[in-house]
C-alpha cells in the first residue's frame, strides 16, 4: 500500500471538523505513549514483546500522523520521501556508530 493511498483510506474514519488538528496531535501523543509502554514492559519488566499489540499501536500512530498530514494538505508520500531524503543526506553510507 502506498502512503498516500493509506492516507485517503484512513481519512474516511476521521470524525469531526472542529479542533481536528488538536485531537489528532493529542491522539498521536497518547498512541505513541502506548508504543513506549509496550517497549518499557519488554525492556524493564521482563515481559514478552507483544507483536500484535505493537502492530496495533503503531497502526494507531500511523493513522494520527496521516490525518495531521491530511489536515495540513500534505500528501503522506511526501512525508515519507522527505524523511528518506534527509536520512540519505545525513547518512550517505548508512548509519555508522562513531568509533
Amino acid at each position: 500500500m502506498e502512503f498516500s493511498d493509506y492516507q485517503k483510506a484512513a481519512n474516511r474514519t476521521l470524525y469531526g471538523n472542529e479542533q481536528v488538528l488538536t485531537n489528532c496531535a493529542l491522539g498521536l501523543a497518547g498512541e505513541s505513549g502506548q508504543v513506549v509502554e509496550l517497549i518499557k514492559k519488554y525492556t524493564f519488566h521482563g515481559k514478552d514483546l507483544d507483536h500484535d499489540a505493537l502492530v496495533k499501536e503503531m497502526g494507531d500512530v500511523l493513522w494520527y500522523l496521516s490525518q495531521i498530514a491530511q489536515w495540513a494538505d500534505i500528501d503522506f508520500d511526501e512525508v515519507a520521501q522527505s524523511n528518506i531524503d534527509r536520512l540519505n543526506a545525513r547518512y550517505p553510507n548508512g548509519y555508522q556508530a562513531e568509533k
